[in-house]
């Protein structure tokens, strides 16, 4: 009996001990923390020319992508192969850590085809089979000098075409946005150039979870030619919402700038901003708002939404407009990536900081040497 307690009491003692020199290594581990050394032992070096780190940054990925990050965590990515027949921007992420956007249209996967010609009433377009061109957030235009952008495939289908050399290409991280600058090139189906398209997607963080991404486009003839975008309702800015965003799917809700909602009040209706909310989670709802710029020629654009998840803004839903020789065309379209079910007051007042931001030059800057 008295050697068993005697072995207790050595067991305590030596246990005790343990918890000692623990302790004390912690208090030692700290001590040179606070002194500038590293909490791992290796002393520290200063850097006096060290830079600020960007909050914002857009990273090159392999296989032609970028990923536009804030603080580590990825906003959206840019998807840019030349495989492609339109370069894209996806996920969406939403403040719930889903994509507010997705891929295709619900309950119709297939691959969309043109006809052997336009439309003879622009204002009625044939209803595809498939919808593989809704990817995400997309820009793109069914009528180009009577070539199909808005299609995958077909006897009439164009390529938007990512230039990869080092003009018109230029990343730039910063504490409050980051921006992409690309160059497209429009290809009919036999390769021709029918337009250059110069592409800015800005992208800067907002208060509550909330971002931006404010897309500059400017549009060019080719030298010596003239460029026509036709009379159509589809394009040049489509946004294919989650499934469960929808109306139909998820019971989401449309609601634009002039208080109208659903489909059958907003569709192809001028609007200075349209609003898809729904649920994204069973716990959140969240939505993207699309706003018109009001240095837009046709501002306020009409927007093209339906019940089944899709929205967009239309440039030339009455009439064609043409771009000369020299006289580029200017747009800049916004996405208010939000949490919840936002009111009017509260678009309108994100819709006055979109417009109160000032057009910049699409051209690159020089680069120092």
């Amino acid at each position: 009996m008295y050697s068993q307690q005697v072995r207790r009491r050595a067991f305590f003692i030596r246990s005790a001990a343990v918890v000692l020199l623990f302790a004390a290594g912690t208090l030692q581990a700290a001590e040179p923390a606070a002194s500038g050394a590293a909490s791992d032992g290796f002393a520290t070096t200063p850097l006096p020319d060290a830079k600020p780190v960007p909050d914002i940054q857009v990273l090159p990925l392999p296989y032609d992508q970028a990923s536009f990050e804030h603080l580590g965590r990825e906003l959206t990515r840019y998807h840019f192969g030349a495989a492609l027949r339109r370069p894209f921007w996806y996920p969406i992420m939403g403040p719930a850590g889903r994509s507010l956007t997705r891929m295709n249209m619900p309950g119709d996967p297939g691959r969309s085809l043109t006809q052997a010609a336009q439309p003879l009433e622009p204002s009625k377009p044939e209803d595809p089979l498939g919808h593989s061109h809704q990817t995400s957030v997309w820009i793109s235009h069914k009528d180009v000098n009577g070539v199909d952008f808005w299609r995958d495939g077909g006897p009439i289908a164009g390529q938007i075409v990512h230039q990869t050399s080092r003009e018109g290409l230029q990343y730039e991280d910063g504490l409050r946005a980051a921006s992409l600058l690309t160059l497209n090139h429009w290809n009919d189906p036999q390769g021709k150039t029918l337009m250059l398209e110069r592409r800015r997607a800005t992208v800067a963080p907002d208060e509550g979870g909330a971002w931006w991404m404010t897309i500059d486009l400017q549009f060019e003839s080719p030298p010596g030619s003239e460029v026509t975008f036709g009379k159509t309702p589809f394009g040049p800015i489509g946004v294919r919402m989650a499934k469960t965003i929808g109306v139909t799917d998820g019971g989401g809700r449309i609601l634009n700038s002039a208080g109208q909602r659903g489909e059958a009040e907003a569709l192809r209706k001028p609007a200075r901003w349209l609003d898809y909310s729904g649920p994204i989670t069973n716990q959140h709802t969240a939505g993207i708002t699309l706003m018109d710029h009001p240095a837009n020629p046709n501002h306020p654009a009409p927007f093209h939404v339906r019940d089944n998840g899709w929205m967009g803004i239309c440039l030339t839903l009455d009439g064609p407009v043409t771009i000369a020789p020299d006289k580029p065309l200017r747009l800049r379209y916004g996405l208010w990536i939000h949490p919840d079910v936002p009111d009017t007051q509260k678009l309108d007042q994100r819709w006055q900081t979109f417009a109160s931001s000032e057009l910049t030059p699409m051209k690159e800057v020089p680069r120092k040497k």
